[in-house]
């Protein structure tokens, strides 16, 4: 037992009712941040720069489809003490589940590749020194702290790394904004069919409803069971099933809240800035650094750079960690971030394995902005598959006993997968004509 387990069990722990709504936040904020990664800005960069507020429309309708996604996700692992993956086991051939498994780590792969690859090359624009020399640092720092740091002390880190988000939010402030435009664009969609335009949407909507933050979220929740001494699967203990289920939707709520809010600005800034001054077609980073320079000036590189590095960080842990919990899954090996190395020595050895396969593709020297635009795509095809699976384990009772999910939910859950289906179609249907 780890030295933070057992001072957990000495400890009586503070009864989720009686935190203040902020100190509930966890899993949920932390994926939703997560989600705002170097592959997000890129998209959300590209997407305002290409088709200005025209697009905003596309963060107000992900928003719920989100929530309703992450919101089975996490009452899963919640509910089951277990993963998605053990839990698609339970009514899933075994060769569906290694396809899905296996769509998920090919995702995630190519995800870590892109991030690295961009955070690689906006440390370079600053610092001047080869991008990858920084590839291969910056995964190796990364590998490091999720095998060394406490699995608590590793949270808060994340939850502190998402204020570099922010600085979107002042550029929004700082330039001159045709909010009547930004604001008409959120609530009234002016779709255009053909091929440019419809790829950006399933970009926006891969980058935003991703398979590897299903997968984490679920995760997370279950290792918030085995590290507070009192929380039990809810199936077990129904008792705890109000208060828990409460704070999983508060999380949800605040965590995709945050993240949409920051994808908003990001694209209206972009369109403020970029899209303004006739760039529509963002090439380099430092393209998408102009973005930030009305409120940093000649710092701009270095605050776009501080962004990219920071959501990289917080986005590396999720992509490398979702991945080897669902292969340790897959293979019922000992797994998770709250583990000591010396008692899931597998399940660090496939997070390795998936950071090193990411640095590898970051240095073979793709266009970093294109690299992260195309990884959005992918995963918005590769979600739907492993979104129809979390919806049917989220509403069986065989799995979720009384707590599947109800009605309302099942509603919004399959029309987040119905949407992502939708677009994807129509995407290939333009690309095929």
């Amino acid at each position: 037992m780890s030295v933070e387990r057992q001072a957990a069990t000495v400890q009586a722990p503070t009864p989720p009712e009686s935190l203040a709504w902020w100190r509930k936040l966890g899993p949920g904020l932390i994926t939703g941040a997560a989600d705002d990664d170097p592959s997000g800005i890129a998209t959300y960069s590209q997407a305002g720069a290409q088709f200005g507020n025209a697009i905003t429309w596309t963060v107000l309708l992900t928003y719920p489809l989100m929530v309703g996604i992450q919101l089975a996700s996490a009452r899963i692992g919640r509910v089951t003490g277990k993963g998605l993956t053990e839990n698609f086991a339970r009514f899933c051939p075994r060769w569906i589940v290694f396809s899905l498994v296996a769509l998920l780590v090919v995702a995630n792969v190519i995800n870590l590749g892109a991030d690295l690859n961009a955070m690689a090359d906006a440390a370079s624009m600053v610092t001047g020194l080869g991008s990858s020399w920084w590839a291969v640092g910056l995964g190796l720092v990364s590998a490091l702290l999720q095998v060394f740091l406490p699995y608590a002390r590793y949270v808060n880190v994340l939850k502190w790394l998402t204020l570099t988000l922010l600085a979107y939010v002042g550029v929004a402030f700082a330039v001159r904004v045709d909010w009547p435009a930004a604001l008409l664009g959120a609530v009234y969609p002016h779709i255009h069919w053909n091929k440019a335009y419809l790829t950006t949407v399933v970009a926006i909507l891969g980058t935003t409803i991703s398979p590897y933050l299903f997968f984490w979220q679920a995760a997370q929740e279950v290792e918030e069971i085995r590290r507070v001494p009192a929380d039990h699967p809810l199936r077990m203990a129904p008792a705890q099933s109000a208060v828990q289920l409460q704070r999983i939707k508060i999380d949800t709520y605040v965590g995709m809240g945050f993240s949409n809010l920051i994808a908003f600005f990001m694209i209206v800034a972009a369109a403020a800035t970029l899209h303004a001054q006739g760039i529509v077609n963002i090439e380099t980073t430092s393209q998408a650094a102009m973005a930030l320079k009305p409120i940093a000036g000649e710092a701009a590189f270095a605050l776009f750079a501080a962004g990219v590095l920071g959501t990289g960080l917080l986005a590396l842990p999720v992509l490398a960690g979702s991945a080897a919990d669902a292969i340790a899954s897959l293979f019922r090996l000992h797994k998770g971030l709250d583990r000591p190395p010396s008692q899931a020595k597998a399940f660090y050895g496939i997070l390795a394995a998936a950071m090193a396969l990411g640095v590898l593709i970051s240095v073979v020297g793709v266009n970093p902005v294109k690299a992260l635009y195309w990884s959005a795509v992918i995963n918005a095809v590769i979600s739907v598959p492993i979104m129809v699976a979390v919806m049917l384990a989220a509403s069986s009772r065989k799995i979720m006993g009384r707590l599947a999910l109800s009605w309302k939910w099942r509603v919004l859950g399959w029309a987040a997968t119905a949407a992502m289906g939708a677009a994807t179609v129509a995407m290939a249907t333009t690309w095929l004509t």
